[in-house]
């Protein structure tokens, strides 16, 4: 699975992101799809992660109820909507793939390069 991840930009603290990560190559809905993000001088951390349907969500509790992770297997993308965006916010954000628990622990299979988020206080 190749994955590659847009949407990025610099934001306004409040504003709001929409980023999008198109999936191509085996069967997107084959896999739980998931966003981390890494901030300068941190480790990567996880941010949100979909079940193949939908149908389950987990979120970080420092992105729960500003962030909304989507997908749209039609279209093998996932989405990370985000709103109140705050300037502890800034990192680089990732989409991965895999089965859950990799997804959850941080250790997917398939890894898409980042898109900058900068958010401005």
């Amino acid at each position: 699975v190749q994955l590659q991840a847009s949407g990025g930009g610099l934001v306004q603290a409040g504003g709001s992101l929409r980023l999008s990560c198109a999936a191509s190559g085996r069967t997107f809905s084959s896999y739980d799809m998931g966003w981390f993000r890494q901030a300068p001088g941190k480790e990567r951390e996880f941010v949100a992660r979909m079940s193949r349907y939908g149908d389950n969500t987990d979120y970080a509790d420092s992105v729960k109820g500003r962030f909304t992770i989507s997908r749209d297997n039609a279209k093998s993308t996932v989405y990370l909507q985000m709103n109140s965006l705050k300037p502890e916010d800034t990192a680089v954000f990732y989409c991965a793939a895999g089965l859950r628990a990799g997804v959850l622990a941080g250790t997917a299979d398939y890894w898409g390069k980042g898109t900058q988020v900068t958010v401005s206080s």
